[in-house]
């Protein structure tokens, strides 16, 4: 297997690179060798990947102190950051060691010989010293490199009112792994006032972790659906409400349907279409806060008289003569 690349390199960077660095140089990249500009492009593929993977450990502070001291070994099965740097502690003034491509045992063994093995599950196995750096100090016992399961991520479809008001689903998850399709059943609880984009952290619900380490979690990203004469934005709800022309006119009351059932609004005499009514706390409740909700907002629409009588054409009629004579009409 070839060895992998430096992940500076392969962003064309330096080490000493700031965040505001590594982004654009990861945006160029990865727009460079996206898949969607160079399909059937095995390489360009390849390429992507690399480029995505270099950027996810140099992101994130922790991932890229840790590839900084111990290179690769740091992200491969069975390392166990802290049992590491307590070892290199324990051996500073001595020499100084950087692990990688995956080649901890043939260090280690140059310097012990066959103390240092790998243990099982791919992890590393090491000697606990009680003793003073190489002196003569005794030790026994074995400790196992752990390392936590990687997080894993999905997407989870609820409808708009799931979404507002919360709900309990069942999710099936099927295994990526080639060897093993099996599909997990989990019972997610959906949070009222959850929004598309939003994610809900399973823990400990990720991948498995190898020596002994902990699992990963599992992300599930909120894709809400939508409800026919709502439109949702962040807490607060739009729609519109259609009055007759008389209604508009002489003022009155109108129904107007809310996410908690109808009410009655009063609508002012004179009242132009495109006037809003403000339902103050007929939003959706703060995820944050249950005792907090956001406004409705209600569009008034005004019914233009269709397929009028002759009778109704000469008041309109009449109607019009007054205004144009500029008199008030009563």
């Amino acid at each position: 297997m070839a060895a992998k690349r430096d992940y500076y390199e392969i962003l064309g960077i330096d080490k000493g690179a700031d965040e505001n660095t590594i982004k654009k140089a990861y945006r160029k990249l990865a727009k460079k060798y996206h898949p969607d500009t160079n399909s059937g492009n095995v390489q360009a593929e390849q390429s992507f990947k690399e480029v995505t993977e270099a950027y996810t450990v140099l992101s994130d502070q922790e991932k890229r102190k840790l590839y900084d001291e111990f290179g690769h070994t740091a992200f491969e099965g069975g390392f166990d950051a802290d049992a590491a740097k307590a070892y290199s502690r324990q051996n500073s003034g001595q020499r100084a060691y950087h692990f990688e491509n995956g080649n901890m045992d043939d260090i280690f063994g140059g310097i012990f010989g066959d103390m240092f093995s790998r243990g099982g599950s791919g992890g590393f196995e090491y000697q606990n010293f009680t003793g003073n750096g190489f002196g003569g100090g005794s030790y026994g016992g074995r400790k196992t490199f752990r390392r936590k399961g990687a997080d894993l991520h999905a997407e989870v479809s609820v409808s708009f009112d799931e979404a507002v008001f919360g709900c309990d689903k069942i999710i099936n998850l099927q295994n990526q792994n080639a060897a093993d399709t099996s599909v997990q059943s989990l019972q997610v609880h959906i949070p009222a006032g959850i929004e598309t984009g939003k994610s809900i952290r399973l823990r400990g619900k990720g991948a498995p972790g190898s020596g002994g380490g902990q699992p990963g979690d599992l992300f599930l990203k909120i894709k809400a659906g939508s409800k026919a004469g709502f439109e949702r934005k962040g807490m607060d709800i739009y729609t519109t409400v259609s009055i007759p022309f008389t209604t508009a006119v002489f003022g009155g009351e109108v129904t107007v349907e809310t996410l908690y059932g109808n009410v009655l609004c009063k609508i002012r005499e004179g009242t132009q279409s495109g006037t809003k009514i403000r339902l103050r706390g007929k939003g959706v409740v703060s995820m944050k806060n249950p005792e907090v909700h956001g406004d409705q907002y209600v569009s008034v629409q005004i019914q233009v008289p269709q397929n009028l009588s002759s009778e109704a054409k000469e008041k309109l009629r009449e109607f019009e003569a007054v205004e144009r004579g500029g008199r008030r009409y009563a």
